[in-house]
């Protein structure tokens, strides 16, 4: 037997010689998973920079019209409250509670107001007749509260040491004078408070309205038992709001009471007059209708009371 040993090397060095022609390829799956990476980012970008041509023209004419270079087409429908130059207070921030202010804030504007119609300024003239009709209902609902009120309290006699004004807030029922209500550095009521309040409760009970019960003090320092003006308003408040609830009936989630101590007086002085308007606990009946409508009513108000005594 003779073998070639040979022949039988060169076929294994043929077929190293084949293996060394054709290298390991594995790499080109990664530069692969590259390359498409690389395309979905670019793909991604150009999306990103595309434009909405309908948007960017929009806006262009948006901001052209704003700025006067475009005349509008369109009518601007928006409804609020305009306040005219007269009821601006000196800031401009709102309207001015105090006639002189008005004035002085029209002057310093260089406007001329002798030919602004007070009437015309009664009412706000941009609101729309949907809200002007709610307010007005809204108005007669709580002048109906007051006349009852008022009927009831004329009855016992009491109607002297109660007042009434028409807010944007609601209804105020204002007890004046806590001499009538309380004793001195007492929350606790009088016997005349107790009718007074009898007069008042039967027709909040049936109201249909929430009731906030707001306890204010003059600003004399209070002595004991309470350390401040702000406990002993807080607890006349409350004083009333147990007097509603307990004895008048009226529900406990439609009431609520606060002591705000004499941060908000009526009067500025520090006579006996003026403390006794600034020490009261006011009876807030509440509007039921939104902001935009119940701040018509005290114009509405103003205007039926002109109304009446023109008459």
């Amino acid at each position: 037997m003779s073998a070639n040993p040979r022949g039988r090397g060169r076929g294994r060095k043929k077929g190293g010689h084949d293996e060394a022609e054709h290298p390991d390829e594995r790499w080109m799956a990664s530069y692969m998973d590259m390359i498409t990476v690389l395309m979905c980012m670019f793909l991604v970008l150009f999306a990103m920079s595309s434009v909405d041509q309908e948007k960017y023209i929009a806006l262009k004419n948006s901001l052209a019209t704003g700025f006067g270079e475009v005349k509008s087409g369109k009518v601007d429908t928006a409804s609020g409250t305009i306040v005219s130059k007269s009821q601006v207070t000196k800031d401009g921030k709102g309207y001015a509670t105090d006639k002189s202010d008005a004035d002085h804030s029209t002057a310093a504007s260089g406007a001329d107001d002798t030919n602004v119609d007070p009437a015309s300024t009664a009412v706000p003239p941009v609101a729309s007749k949907a809200d002007l009709a709610a307010a007005q209902r809204e108005l007669d609902d709580l002048k109906a509260i007051e006349a009852a009120i008022q009927g009831n309290l004329d009855q016992a006699g009491e109607s002297s040491k109660v007042q009434f004004a028409v807010d944007d807030r609601g209804l105020t029922v204002r007890l004046v004078g806590s001499e009538t209500y309380f004793a001195t550095n007492s929350a606790d009521l009088s016997d005349q408070a107790r009718r007074i309040m009898d007069a008042i409760a039967p027709v909040l009970k049936t109201s249909g309205h929430d009731v906030s019960v707001e306890g204010h003090a003059d600003q004399r320092n209070s002595t004991a038992p309470y350390a401040t003006n702000w406990e002993l308003s807080a607890a006349r408040a409350t004083g009333v709001l147990r007097d509603l609830v307990e004895r008048g009936g009226m529900p406990a989630d439609h009431v609520q009471s606060v002591g705000f101590g004499s941060s908000r007086p009526l009067a500025k002085g520090a006579s006996d007059a003026d403390n006794t308007l600034n020490r009261r606990v006011d009876i807030v009946v509440l509007s039921n209708q939104d902001q935009d409508v119940s701040e018509l009513m005290p114009a509405l108000a103003t205007a039926q009371d002109g109304a009446r005594q023109g008459g």
